[in-house]
């Protein structure tokens, strides 16, 4: 692989690492715009071009995830109780949305994937955040709740923090706990969908050289490298850095990119 394609996928494991440790959030938001694009750019099919970027930016994650999670860990920010309650249903809808993922066409998760930046970036512009309305609930509640974050996860190769953060947060946890065990949640998100992405994959024709499914190993591994050094010093800075700004200058980030994917939808 030219060396300019593997600066850019270190620059943006970099900027991938640092911002979901910062904000629980946006590790995947940022890899599956730049990764659509760079696999078009490097003459990758463009029939499975965003079910690659999605399934390669849920393995950049496993890492992502583990730094992140021990960052906050070490800050006593993570309810680990939470974490073994939710896991089993994001397992479960996670596995399940990358199998799904597989029949639909690149173009139909495009859509869903520019409908949700536009969602997210709306949500941070705003400063939405639910008000503490109950407690958290018992396990059936718990699982159902993590089978719909991990399958949405599963469809925008995130790690969930957009969607567990406010479940969290309406449920009267606090918010640097809220995103600390989000951090935690987003591994068995990432293990599972990963892995639900290598499996669907396999043996579908016009797939890139060193692929394993639907993960680009090449683009994983430079990523991973540049996240794993960004995620616990994005983590720590959670508890001292003005996060409700940054939230806002990241929605500026991800306006951009819905419009940038938003126009190539339409310029078909």
């Amino acid at each position: 692989m030219p060396v300019e394609w593997l600066t850019l996928y270190f620059a943006l494991g970099l900027a991938a690492g640092f911002m979901a440790g910062l904000l629980g959030v946006g590790g995947g938001l940022i890899m599956v715009p730049v990764l659509t694009w760079a696999f078009l750019e490097q003459g990758f099919s463009a029939t499975y071009n965003i079910h690659l970027a999605l399934g390669t930016s849920l393995g950049v994650i496993v890492i992502t995830a583990i730094s992140s999670m021990k960052a906050h860990h070490g800050h006593g920010a993570v309810d680990w109780g939470v974490f073994k309650r939710i896991t089993p249903g994001i397992v479960l809808g996670t596995l399940a949305g990358a199998w799904l993922a597989a029949m639909f066409s690149d173009r139909g998760l495009k859509v869903f994937f520019t409908c949700f930046l536009f969602y997210v970036a709306t949500q941070m512009l705003l400063g939405f955040r639910p008000k503490a309305a109950r407690t958290l609930p018992g396990l059936p509640g718990m699982s159902a709740a993590g089978g719909v974050i991990g399958m949405v996860s599963s469809w925008v190769g995130i790690g969930g923090g957009t969607l567990t953060v406010p479940f969290l947060s309406w449920c009267n946890v606090r918010m640097q706990a809220a995103i600390g065990t989000s951090a935690a949640i987003g591994l068995p998100i990432a293990v599972s969908g990963a892995l639900g992405y290598m499996l669907s994959g396999r043996g579908i024709a016009g797939l890139p050289e060193w692929s394993l499914g639907f993960v680009y190993l090449p683009a994983l591994a430079t990523i991973a490298a540049g996240s794993w050094l960004t995620a616990p010093f994005g983590a720590r800075k959670t508890h001292t850095w003005p996060v409700a700004t940054l939230k806002r200058v990241f929605a500026g980030l991800l306006y951009l990119l819905g419009v940038r994917m938003a126009y190539g939808l339409l310029a078909g």
